[in-house]
């Protein structure tokens, strides 16, 4: 059992403001690593703010720099207590999106954390200063609780994450020593709504492709050639018809992922999406046929227009344009076939008779899952429910994206995601924030969780070391 004083100790630092004091020292930092000068914050963050906050946890730190040329430094911090005991690996990135100062609502300043009624505004408040300060909190509660872990700890951060964590694939295969451990455990995207603790073992992956129809250099009067010239928006609008109708639903057998594996279907029985006041109410009759919204979101694949446009829509001209262009993405799924995705778009649109469409691949980041019934996820399922008093939700994987494959793939490891943050929570968009509900909720849920973790009670144990 949880010991009630630290379960109290982690509410209280909540309570008394020294979790806001500590994220509002973190959001100042202006991490953008989208942005030349975001590199000089993230430097400071790393040396200034995380290697001390490891240190304090009885870590060694190392830092590595980015072999890449996109690519910013990672930062380890390990401490062995006992060869014999479990290593836990920790995660987390430093970087967050541009802060789009001058966006926020009521004057806001994304770099200064604000707190109205139980919500702290602040660019990395929920993405993912206030999620990985979770964890090193509790890490520190349970330390100075016990005198020790009761665990190995292995904590990375990457500072590259919003770019696409260039580097960190490379850099955990050049370092699988270092960053050998038995399970994964970080923070990072929504919970299932604000309401509801959640556990996730993997996200979707994506891939980004840029549909061109360029046709011409110039745009020509549409009363004098309309009706003659081939019209690039019309053909373009068409096209994407032909990947994806009017409902949602993709048309490319190619795009598809296999059928819901049954145990992903019954993990998701019951889940509701968009559970928290204030988010978007699904639309009925979109997407898959026959599918639940749970099972669309996390078990299916979706083919989104990202962005799509030909001429000026604000300020248009009687002329047939040269040439547009649309963004999609194709948010996937486990066992999707992922290899040739542009070819197969390029190939289908050519037999729709579309073959002046040019199809280029802009990006792609891999989709991965701990298996549900993973022996390290079946025990932090019933720990978290212990700690937490009620049900909390699996999902075999977040509908967004995270690098998850690199500790399932490259590393070889079972993921635990515990994340503090719920789907409304604007990240990416100004006026990101962290509910205080939920910040003071998964500090308790952290710190139940690695004190089972050290101290498994004999009716509990931890799952066998391979």
């Amino acid at each position: 059992m949880v010991p009630q004083q630290l379960i109290r100790k982690a509410e209280e630092f909540v309570d008394s403001g020294g979790f806001f004091a500590e994220l509002a020292a973190m959001v100042a930092y202006a991490t953008e690593s989208a942005r030349p000068e975001g590199r000089l914050a993230l430097d400071a963050y790393l040396d200034e703010v995380l290697s001390p906050a490891l240190v304090g946890l009885g870590c060694h730190v190392t830092r590595y720099e980015s072999s890449g040329s996109m690519g910013g430094p990672f930062l380890l911090g390990t401490r062995i207590e006992s060869p014999d005991l479990p290593t836990v690996l920790c995660y987390g990135h430093a970087d967050v999106v541009e802060g789009q100062a001058g966006r926020w609502s009521e004057g806001r300043d994304p770099w200064t954390l604000t707190a109205e009624g139980e919500r702290w505004y602040g660019r990395g408040a929920a993405d993912n200063k206030g999620q990985h300060l979770v964890n090193l909190a509790a890490l520190r509660l349970l330390l100075a609780e016990r005198g020790a872990l009761g665990f190995n700890l292995k904590f990375l951060f990457e500072s590259g994450e919003e770019i696409g964590s260039p580097g960190l694939a490379e850099f955990a295969a050049t370092h699988r020593a270092e960053l050998r451990a038995d399970v994964l455990v970080a923070s990072d995207g929504p919970r299932l709504d604000a309401g509801t603790p959640t556990l996730f073992l993997g996200s979707r992956g994506g891939v980004q492709l840029l549909l061109d129809a360029g046709l011409r250099a110039g745009s020509y009067h549409s009363g004098n050639w309309g009706g003659v010239l081939r019209n690039p928006a019309t053909t373009l609008a068409a096209a994407i018809a032909t990947l994806v109708d009017g409902h949602g639903r993709i048309r490319v057998p190619a795009l598809l992922p296999p059928a819901v594996p049954d145990a992903v279907r019954e993990a998701l029985t019951g889940v509701g999406v968009a559970g928290s006041p204030g988010d978007p109410v699904p639309d009925d009759g979109w997407g898959e046929p026959g599918l639940s919204a749970a099972e669309r979101l996390y078990a299916w694949n979706a083919l989104e227009v990202l962005s799509l446009g030909a001429g000026d829509v604000d300020h248009p001209v009687n002329a047939i344009p040269g040439r547009a262009r649309a963004v999609l993405q194709l948010r996937y799924v486990v066992g999707t076939d992922v290899g040739r995705v542009a070819e197969a778009v390029a190939e289908h649109l050519a037999e729709q008779g579309f073959p002046m469409v040019d199809v280029r691949l802009l990006g792609n980041f891999a989709a991965s899952r701990t298996p549900l019934d993973d022996p390290w996820a079946r025990w932090a399922r019933t720990t978290l429910e212990q700690v937490a008093g009620r049900p909390v939700a699996v999902l075999p994987n977040i509908g967004g994206s995270l690098p998850n494959a690199v500790f399932t793939d490259v590393l070889g490891l079972p993921t635990l995601w515990l994340p503090h943050s719920y789907p409304g929570c604007l990240q990416h968009a100004p006026d990101e924030h962290l509910l205080a509900s939920v910040a003071r909720e998964g500090l308790v849920l952290a710190t139940g969780f690695f004190h089972t973790l050290g101290h498994p009670p004999a009716g509990h144990p931890l799952p066998a070391r391979p």
